[in-house]
């Protein structure tokens, strides 16, 4: 599996407000920290089971993150960096990842721990056609309009069918949710 992490914290690049809606007020967050059933309020957890328990995971009462955003597609749109897996197209998500803690959601060093110390365990994962990339980024809190940062989790399986593609994706998905709880529980401890 393909790993790495950047940071882009520069003007131009995103930044997420949080929490957010959509301009019609269509899509939104939700706190599945407070409101655990609410992941099936999510359409992308209700299409992909995978993604679901990942979600509430990671919401879990005991884990020190929440989730903002997420995402899921399939294309067949292989970039150049990614032929190395052979394929013919991807299944991927994106999930947006923030502390709970205020002062953690301040700490850019935190952040970046937290993407480097996920990059070195993954780098050690099986050999499969799968990629993660962890990019920290700026995030406005609205909760006392507080400029902090968040990471934005990309996770993709590559295959020659959407099914083998959504497959791979699915335990890559499964080996970040592991590696989550392994690293944040030691980062809790370093606190």
């Amino acid at each position: 599996m393909q790993v790495d992490y950047s940071i882009e914290l520069g003007p131009d690049d995103p930044t997420l407000e949080f929490p957010w809606a959509s301009d019609d007020g269509a899509v939104r967050y939700y706190d599945l920290k407070q409101h655990p059933e609410m992941v099936l309020n999510i359409e992308e957890a209700r299409d992909h089971q995978e993604l679901s328990e990942f979600l509430s995971r990671i919401n879990a009462a005991s884990s020190p993150l929440q989730t903002a955003k997420c995402d899921v597609w399939f294309t067949q749109e292989i970039l150049p960096e990614e032929e190395i897996f052979g394929a013919s197209c991807k299944f991927a998500c994106y999930v947006d990842l923030l502390f709970t803690s205020g002062e953690l959601q301040t700490s850019f060093e935190k952040h970046e721990a937290l993407a480097r110390d996920l990059y070195n365990l993954l780098q050690r994962a099986p050999e499969m056609a799968a990629a993660m990339e962890f990019t920290v980024r700026r995030c406005h809190y609205h909760a006392g309009s507080v400029d902090g940062f968040c990471i934005t989790a990309y996770i993709y399986g590559y295959g020659d069918s959407e099914e083998e593609a959504a497959q791979r994706w699915a335990i890559a998905l499964k080996l970040l949710q592991h590696a989550l709880v392994q690293v944040t529980a030691s980062l809790a401890r370093s606190r």
